[in-house]
């Protein structure tokens, strides 16, 4: 039987897992950061922010103490929005015994560093060696109800890799293992920049044609930048990209997909924002995208557009027609520096 795994952040995401994982018989401890919500879970047995229509099984113990909490299990996941990781990183540093699993599950950049969740971790705990992340396509909807998914572990070691694949594979949470961390983590963080872009589309009512376009070529897009920071190219096509990207360009679950719609339809970033209960990573992770692509001198122009749209003050309907303009290029065009890495990767 799998060990006790904490998950520290009662959002959707660390809510879902946790109910999906009792469900599969294991022993999870949640840790929630607001008192009030934690005594109200614990009684009703309801996350009525998040997940308001999910029952957390008696076998969910919450808790509020984060030294208990990380001393419940050998594996502590965090699942806090991407810009809250250091702070929560640095509050569970001094608990930690040395030898614990630690796993990110939150899907995002930092801004000002432009460093990945798993570079975060390792930066505030110095422990790179048992740092793993858990990415893919899969809406904390879904999840907590135990329909079927597939996500990928990711670890700089195919053993760590296997450990959290165990801990959270269950007969409807399927987990692969991945030892491209990085090429993970950029492509299940900038997704969320596509599908605001997706969106944006939709709202303006350009229709299908529109989005499948800006899915295909954002995932072109993706793939360069990953590339170009040493990610391997199959990764793209595999569930933390093609995969993450469908799913959250397509679902009514989706966040960012749901703030670029509204954008699209006329609102401004700040109204969207100030309507949603919820974290869209899409935002800050534009910033992040925008900048890596700079520091990297990698051409994005979905995710320029994007970020035009969001932070520039351009109309929701310029995007489409600045990309629909641009020189016209060959399909699997890639800038010279890059067509060497390419190769490579495919090689290995």
């Amino acid at each position: 039987m799998p060990a006790p795994l904490t998950i520290l952040g009662a959002g959707s995401w660390g809510t879902a897992l946790s109910v999906h994982l009792a469900q599969a018989d294991r022993s999870i401890t949640l840790w929630a950061r607001n008192a009030e919500a934690a005594a109200r879970m614990t009684a009703d047995r309801h996350n009525p922010t998040y997940l308001p229509a999910i029952e957390i099984p008696r076998s969910v113990t919450i808790v509020t103490d984060l030294e208990a909490a990380v001393a419940a299990a050998p594996m502590v996941a965090l699942a806090v929005p991407s810009q809250s990781m250091r702070d929560l990183a640095q509050n569970v540093r001094p608990y930690l015994s040395g030898d614990e699993t630690i796993v990110s599950l939150a899907k995002g950049i930092e801004n000002d560093t432009l460093m990945t969740m798993s570079q975060v971790l390792a930066d505030v705990l110095a422990v790179p060696d048992r740092i793993g992340v858990l990415y893919g396509p899969s809406h904390a909807e879904e999840v907590a109800e135990s329909r079927p998914t597939t996500v990928v572990a990711a670890a700089p070691s195919a053993d760590l890799a296997h450990r959290i694949q165990e801990a959270f594979l269950t007969d409807r949470l399927r987990v692969y293992v991945n030892t491209d961390v990085i090429g993970v983590e950029i492509g299940g963080s900038a997704k969320n920049v596509l599908a605001i872009a997706a969106g944006i589309s939709d709202g303006v009512g350009y229709g299908d044609n529109a989005k499948a376009a800006l899915v295909t070529r954002g995932i072109a897009e993706i793939r360069r930048l990953g590339l170009a920071m040493g990610a391997q190219a199959q990764t793209f096509a595999g569930l933390t990209g093609i995969g993450d990207l469908v799913v959250t360009c397509m679902s009514r679950h989706s966040r960012n997909r749901h703030l670029g719609e509204e954008i699209g339809r006329g609102k401004t970033l700040d109204q969207v924002l100030a309507e949603m209960d919820m974290v869209a990573e899409g935002v800050r992770t534009t910033q992040s995208i925008h900048d890596l692509a700079q520091k990297h001198d990698v051409e994005m122009p979905i995710t320029e557009a994007v970020y035009a749209v969001l932070f520039e003050g351009q109309r929701p309907h310029e995007m489409m027609e600045t990309l629909m303009t641009r020189r016209a290029k060959h399909e699997h065009w890639r800038p010279e520096a890059l067509q060497d890495v390419s190769a490579s990767s495919s090689a290995g």
